[in-house]
């Protein structure tokens, strides 16, 4: 018997693609436990990596390492997150959801465990890349097992809310991930994330999803693409990532693994470009339409980097993660409210608008959060924060369907699709980050040696204030030439602090101009299409373009 043999399906139960589940009808009860099956694996996907991300400091020092090692950790998941993204669909399609599922849950949880034993940076940091592997796979599958809970006319629902689960991860991951650091520092992340991976293998094996088509996929020239794109991209995201560490132009291993990204990266799309049967499809990747999604998904990308600035603010003022508890209820809570706003909205005709309301209440959240001052605490950015998350999870939804809808008409393209939104999402966060720090970084300097220039001792305030500082400190040292050494510290100490201060309130505004930026150019493209369609229309009816000049005679006479 051929097992790549299509089965017979009932009209209402063919996969909308080879590789993906079947979708027969399901009563209650189940559709419920596949929703919740669905949210336990796409969170236990993205946690893995948002602990990890939220609690750099804390595991730079259990390791031992340096600010620019430690950066690996999250750079590995990445560039293996990414490149993974080129064979699992070809994987599902050849091997069967079944042995997808298990496998990959299995090498999630076997990674997990072997974080316990980590003693060391190398380790680590394989440990993370087989979690980017793994965690790739169960992002889609958490998708699947969504859908299911969904009936045909509700389906675009499913993928809305499919999508948003994997979004969760990180404000959940802010807001309880200090307290599983006290069961027994770094290994208590890895305990709790090995008990969800442990939770969702068992789910699965309980209720596994419904056999799908399978199709001979692999070929041999597969391997030769993924053997040039995946250290290309593992090159981009390392200097993405570290970039900012060890500065762009003062490492020059940085150019190097740039130059070498684009060559091998290249070479990919070139072996591709000329295939009659393309793993990556680049002639559909370069139209116009997968061109500006992936440019709205990079920038929407970058503007969701503003949380991380509000962290680097917070954490300026001498702030927490404890303190700032509050404001990551509010934030997943915004979060939430977008992904279900998302999902009950969601129309084809609603995309391009959905796109451009979320855009504009991040770009308020951006604006609010700019006139920052020292007094300011995490009860004052509640709101701003809300809007953030809020926008951040209503756009993902319809950007994902808006270009899925082209993958559903031409199905080989699947692969190109799912990279690309792979891409542009992984990178946009890095590219995000590495952007707002850099930012951040050039403009405390510039308004550091603006503060310090007026800071002379012949200003009778900036005396008063060094004489304030040294008394305060009477009791406590004996000596007056230390004591006025002690005031100069704390008043340039302040200013350094005002500086920073200054500088993350430069990068709030910076992106709140790249997402009304982002609105304009959307705003722009609208407005073409309308203006060519209507031209387009009277050329392609004359009889309808008379009627429309009659019509125009008749009202000006």
């Amino acid at each position: 018997m051929d097992v790549y043999a299509p089965q017979t399906w009932l009209p209402h139960e063919r996969p909308a693609l080879p590789g993906s589940p079947s979708t027969p009808h399901h009563p209650g009860p189940r559709r419920a436990a596949y929703l919740v099956i669905g949210f336990i694996v796409a969170l236990t996907g993205g946690l893995g990596n948002a602990l990890v991300t939220v609690n750099l400091p804390y595991l730079q020092g259990s390791l031992g390492v340096y600010a620019a090692e430690i950066a690996w950790l999250p750079a590995a998941y990445v560039m293996a997150n990414v490149s993974m993204n080129l064979l699992l669909v070809k994987f599902r399609q050849q091997y069967g959801l079944r042995l997808f599922t298990e496998l990959f849950l299995l090498l999630y949880v076997m990674a997990t465990v072997a974080h316990l034993f980590v003693h060391g940076l190398a380790s680590a940091i394989a440990v993370r890349a087989a979690h980017g592997m793994s965690g790739a796979a169960l992002t889609v599958l958490g998708l699947y097992y969504v859908l299911q809970a969904f009936s045909k006319e509700h389906r675009l629902k499913g993928v809305v809310i499919g999508v948003g689960f994997a979004q969760l991860a990180l404000p959940l991951a802010r807001l309880f991930s200090s307290e599983l650091l006290e069961i027994s520092e770094w290994r208590g992340l890895y305990l709790f994330e090995l008990g969800m991976a442990l939770l969702a293998l068992g789910c699965v094996l309980l209720l596994p999803l419904p056999p799908g088509d399978r199709v001979r996929a692999f070929e041999k020239l597969d391997f030769a693409t993924f053997a040039l794109f995946a250290p290309g991209i593992a090159l981009l995201c390392a200097v993405l990532a570290l970039g900012r560490i060890v500065w762009w132009l003062e490492a020059p291993w940085l150019g190097w693994c740039l130059a070498a990204s684009i060559v091998l990266i290249t070479g990919a799309l070139m072996i591709e470009h000329h295939r009659a049967t393309p793993l990556l499809n680049t002639r559909w990747l370069s139209t116009a339409s997968m061109l500006r999604l992936a440019a709205s998904v990079l920038l929407i990308r970058i503007v969701q980097s503003e949380a991380s600035a509000t962290v680097g603010l917070l954490q300026s003022l001498g702030m927490s993660n404890d303190q700032m508890q509050t404001l990551w209820l509010a934030t997943l809570a915004g979060s939430v409210a977008g992904i279900m706003a998302s999902a009950w909205t969601i129309t084809p005709a609603r995309i391009q608008p959905s796109l451009i309301f979320a855009l504009a209440l991040m770009a308020i959240g951006a604006f609010m959060d700019s006139r920052a001052t020292s007094l300011v605490r995490p009860e004052q950015m509640l709101v701003s924060q809300f809007l953030l998350a809020f926008g951040g999870t209503f756009f993902l939804g319809p950007t994902f369907v808006s270009g899925f809808g082209a993958v559903i008409a031409a199905p080989r393209n699947l692969i190109s699709f799912s990279l690309m939104f792979t891409i542009a999402q992984n990178l946009g966060g890095l590219l995000g980050s590495a952007l707002v720090n850099s930012v951040q970084v050039v403009r405390e300097k510039y308004h550091s040696s603006q503060l310090v220039e007026h800071l002379t001792m012949l200003d009778p305030q900036v005396a008063a204030r060094i004489q304030g500082s040294a008394a305060a400190l009477g009791g406590a040292v004996g000596d007056p030439a230390v004591r006025s050494a002690q005031g100069v510290a704390s008043l340039g100490a302040a200013a350094t602090r005002e500086a920073n201060i200054l500088a993350w309130n430069d990068v709030f505004l910076a992106i709140g101009v790249v997402a009304v930026a982002t609105i304009a150019w959307m705003l722009a493209h609208q407005l073409w299409n309308r203006c060519t369609a209507s031209q387009v229309a009277p050329a392609s009816n004359p009889q309808a373009g008379l009627s429309h000049v009659a019509l125009n005679n008749s009202g000006s006479s």
